[in-house]
């Protein structure tokens, strides 16, 4: 009789080629998931990576038109961190505007957070 072998991740036994070591992509990408984490650096990537998605999601819903001003309080009111930012873009005026990825805010005078979308011409030179 032939002995099949168990999956690493759940225990199922395996049909199919004897060096086989995870029944599903599932297991698999479990696995992997599973040793990134175990990375200190890949944690602290993931954890900025979550803070930055975050950070864009907030500006996604707070803007829907593409430019809005709205007060710095409701930001932050949502977790919103202003720490984490993808890049700058500076204007000729001399504004700096943060982006997280393709949503950005300029901080203004009386609390107040104008948020705005990428725009090619934000294109570095």
């Amino acid at each position: 009789m032939e002995e099949k072998a168990a999956c690493l991740v759940c225990g199922k036994e395996m049909a199919g080629r004897i060096d086989k070591k995870y029944c599903s992509d599932q297991c698999r990408a479990q696995i992997h998931n599973r040793k990134k984490k175990a990375n200190a650096g890949e944690k602290m990537i993931l954890d900025i990576n979550r803070i930055l998605r975050k950070n864009r999601s907030i500006l996604k819903l707070s803007s829907p038109i593409g430019k809005t001003t709205i007060r710095k309080e409701y930001l932050m009111l949502q977790s919103f961190d202003f720490n984490h930012f993808t890049h700058q873009y500076k204007t000729a005026k001399g504004n700096t505007y943060h982006f997280c990825y393709d949503y950005g805010y300029l901080l203004l005078p009386e609390e107040k957070v104008l948020i705005v979308n990428w725009q090619p011409y934000m294109q570095p030179k």
